[in-house]
């Protein structure tokens, strides 16, 4: 699958869960849910331990997923998620170096920005996305004010404090897509766990097929 292939995933189905956990071995109960209620895009933060090994690893158990690396702030880690077979990287800032790297080995790369400059400049070291974060902050009106007004071209992917009771607003307001971390990649336990995140999460991304 090439860059383009991804990203058309990507953008086609609006939606990346983000996992940040304290083990690793809390993430495949935590995909299996995901897969379940139709999630094709999962992101494995670098501050999760062991999480090259697993992007290895989910990358061959399940082959039909994208599975990317995010928190990946600096030239050092992108080359390390790439190793491990990262389809596409996230930062959670302004990085050239890490922009340079990913279209260098043709992988997309979703960055962050803050600012109108941020946007500017993520936009012109190649991000295929602009990932407004954290965007809980600022919230809607302020992703309105950029969406909708000078940055009509730019692909935004609001990242933070997004759930199921925000993400339309979200969606209206300029968004192409969202990143959901904590509120959605929450560890499970049981089968009630599991039972009722399929559920919340598969109202999501529903949802975001009429969006």
């Amino acid at each position: 699958m090439n860059k383009s292939d991804i990203l058309n995933k990507i953008n086609q189905h609006k939606l990346v869960v983000i996992i940040r956990v304290e083990s690793p071995e809390l993430i495949n109960n935590i995909v299996e849910c995901m897969i379940e209620a139709g999630v094709a895009v999962l992101e494995i933060t670098s501050n999760t331990p062991g999480y090259a090994e697993k992007i290895t690893e989910l990358r061959a158990k399940y082959p039909e997923l994208i599975i990317g690396a995010g928190t990946i702030i600096d030239g050092q880690i992108a080359l390390q998620a790439i190793e491990a077979g990262a389809q596409f990287l996230v930062t959670p800032n302004t990085s050239k170096e890490v922009a340079s790297i990913a279209n260098q080995h043709e992988l997309p790369v979703l960055m962050g920005a803050f600012t109108p400059t941020d946007v500017v400049e993520a936009k012109k070291a190649g991000a295929d996305i602009v990932k407004l974060f954290p965007a809980e902050p600022i919230g809607c009106k302020y992703l309105a004010s950029l969406a909708k007004g000078p940055f009509l071209d730019i692909p935004f992917f609001p990242v933070g404090g997004i759930d199921e009771y925000n993400f339309i607003e979200w969606m209206q307001s300029g968004a192409k897509g969202i990143g959901i971390g904590g509120s959605l990649a929450k560890p499970v336990f049981s089968n009630q766990d599991k039972q009722e995140l399929i559920k919340r999460v598969s109202k999501i991304v529903n949802t975001l097929k009429v969006l």
